[in-house]
């Protein structure tokens, strides 16, 4: 028989929750958000009082010589001898209710778990208002394992409360009580089963058990492992990430400066993998995991005053990520690029990797903001548009900082970009794979959101308009309904009536800007009998500019649909090429050249 990677530990949960008290296991979901609801609480501990199991936890000992401090000012008595990988809820859940402590919820906002017993029904109750105001519901368990309970008086002024409530004799009343406050209270001699992964493992083999044992299947990411990590070397770093992540979803009380945007509310995983790629110029998480943990990748032996140095270098790297300045000088990057609406974001990996580059142009190259700028937003615009990273975005990305490792200068770092772009935004990709691309039904092609891009930059009219599109794509505009809508040129009930099927019917290239009441007036009518109507509102010159911005050829109405659908798209695609080229003109006028740090 081979090596176990295990071995089977036999707790309580009382000596569960020492040990996360004193640090002996690191839980750091005590500080992030709880994804279970209460009523999931509740459930675990009525499990636990009828004797029922409740899983196994999985641990992972911390490979670490004794006596090493933590990063921060925010040390916990001890470094942790366990790490937590499966059973975060449940232990949270048992810890914020038997020792009373808050919890943060999805909208990190801190607040209490409050679960109810009923001793006479012996049943629970997440607590609420009926609960609160009957005698004889304890509304609160957690007072049961205060260290100042006294299991006495409690049972004999709930037994006053409820002498006259019931009617029972005093002693028998007092009886049942007590059983059922004594079996709560035992809930702490519970017996629970931790398999403890022994140090040695690697994270794929932690990973791999997780998975095998975890019914719900859901795997764990390196992410998930670093940001652990942090949690105990670090954690006012993960705390930081964490912080302005929460920030980003809401605008500051005081109007003080915050992270808040309305492009893109990142997960600390992502700005975790910012970070990470700009420290140490790697993608893939898995090495850079092993590196954090003070591994020397030659020898395998483990070093504290390696990990330091390489938190060192995160921590400085992670400061450039979250500084205000930073973030929302990038986040111009995005209107430069013509990407003005929230709902255009369709890739956070794009988005968040271009966020790399950026910091990598500005910090080790130098660039001019300006310049910087306009090259980034060319950037995005082309990864956007072809999905670089929407598949195997980690080897992807490794790839794009692999062509920077060796280069120093600024003029390097703009060569190995415009070679990439160059390479991909080719002719043939302008005129054949682009309106194929445009082939499609899906309300998120990047074909299409590279054309709304492109009428943004153009300071393109609205159809039918005297409004421009960027005017409307503002995201700052709040109404009923959206100022900018999609309109079918020929209208679906239309197409239906002419025997179209939907996925002819939704093609992007039967879609138009039009406003909202424009979308509402045109209803169901055929192309023939509104766009006259239309087109008699405005001057030849005006309409032959509006057409020509709007992809449509004159007398568009007047076609059959499949030759207009593959017009329309051949001129489509040529819209965004002229946005795109807008770009690269403004970008071309040269960068400044800056010394290096």
């Amino acid at each position: 028989m081979r090596n176990l990677l295990f071995k089977k530990v036999d707790y309580t949960v009382g000596k569960l929750l020492e040990d996360v008290a004193m640090g002996e296991i690191g839980l750091p979901e005590l500080q992030r958000p709880f994804v279970w609801n209460a009523a999931q609480v509740r459930d675990l501990i009525d499990s636990m009082y009828r004797g029922y199991p409740i899983g196994t936890l999985l641990f992972w000992e911390n490979a670490l010589p004794d006596g090493v401090r933590t990063i921060g000012i925010e040390s916990k008595q001890k470094v942790p001898r366990l790490l937590i990988v499966d059973g975060q809820q449940r232990l949270t859940a048992l810890y914020a209710v038997m020792k009373g402590e808050p919890i943060v919820d999805n909208k990190y906002c801190h607040q209490r778990l409050y679960i109810a017993f009923h001793p006479l029904e012996e049943k629970f109750e997440v607590a609420n208002s009926a609960v609160r105001q009957s005698p004889e519901w304890i509304d609160d368990i957690g007072v049961l394992w205060a260290s100042d309970f006294d299991p006495y008086t409690f049972v004999e002024e709930y037994c006053d409360r409820l002498a006259d409530h019931k009617g029972l004799p005093v002693q028998e009343l007092r009886k049942r009580v007590n059983k059922a406050i004594q079996q709560l209270i035992h809930l702490e001699n519970y017996p629970v089963t931790a398999l403890e992964i022994s140090s040695n493992a690697s994270e794929e083999q932690v990973a791999d058990v997780f998975v095998r044992i975890n019914s719900k299947g859901r795997s764990l990411r390196q992410a998930d492992f670093i940001l652990t990590l942090m949690s105990v070397f670090w954690d006012e770093g993960r705390k930081a990430l964490e912080d302005f992540c929460r920030r980003t979803t809401r605008p500051s009380v005081d109007k003080s400066p915050s992270p808040y945007n309305p492009y893109i509310h990142p997960q600390p995983d992502q700005l975790l993998r910012v970070a990470i790629a700009v420290a140490f110029r790697r993608a893939r998480l898995e090495v850079v995991y092993s590196i954090l943990r003070g591994k020397d990748l030659r020898t395998g032996e483990f070093s504290a005053e390696r990990r330091e140095e390489q938190f060192a270098k995160l921590h400085r790297a992670q400061e450039e990520v979250l500084h205000l300045q930073n973030w929302h000088d990038f986040l111009q990057v995005l209107k430069r690029a013509g990407y003005l609406h929230p709902s255009m974001i369709s890739s956070g990996a794009t988005l968040m990797y271009t966020y790399v580059l950026w910091l990598i142009g500005l910090r080790d190259f130098c660039l001019d903001k300006h310049r910087l700028r306009d090259l980034m937003a060319r950037w995005y615009f082309m990864s956007t548009l072809v999905g670089r990273y929407t598949r195997s975005p980690e080897t992807r990305m490794d790839q794009d900082l692999g062509l920077l490792r060796d280069k120093s200068s600024a003029a390097e770092f703009v060569e190995v970009l415009e070679r990439e772009m160059a390479a991909v935004l080719t002719a043939d990709f302008w005129s054949i794979t682009l309106p194929n691309i445009l082939t499609s039904a899906s309300s998120r092609n990047t074909g299409q959101f590279a054309y709304y891009a492109a009428l943004s930059i153009l300071d393109a009219p609205v159809l039918y308009s005297t409004m421009k599109v960027r005017e409307l794509l503002t995201p700052d505009i709040r109404a009923r309904k959206s100022a900018l809508e999609r309109h079918h040129l020929f209208p679906r009930k239309y197409l239906i009536r002419e025997g179209f099927a939907n996925r002819y019917i939704n093609q992007v290239a039967n879609y138009a800007l039009v406003e909202w009441h424009d979308n509402a007036y045109i209803s169901d009518r055929a192309p023939s009998d509104y766009a006259p109507q239309y087109e008699s509102r405005f001057t030849p010159d005006t309409i032959a500019e509006m057409y020509r911005y709007h992809a449509l050829p004159e007398r568009w109405y007047a076609m059959d649909y499949p030759s207009f659908l593959e017009e329309r798209r051949r001129r489509m695609a040529a819209i965004v090429r002229e946005g795109f080229q807008s770009l690269t003109q403004s970008s071309n006028q040269g960068y400044a050249k800056m010394p290096l740090h």
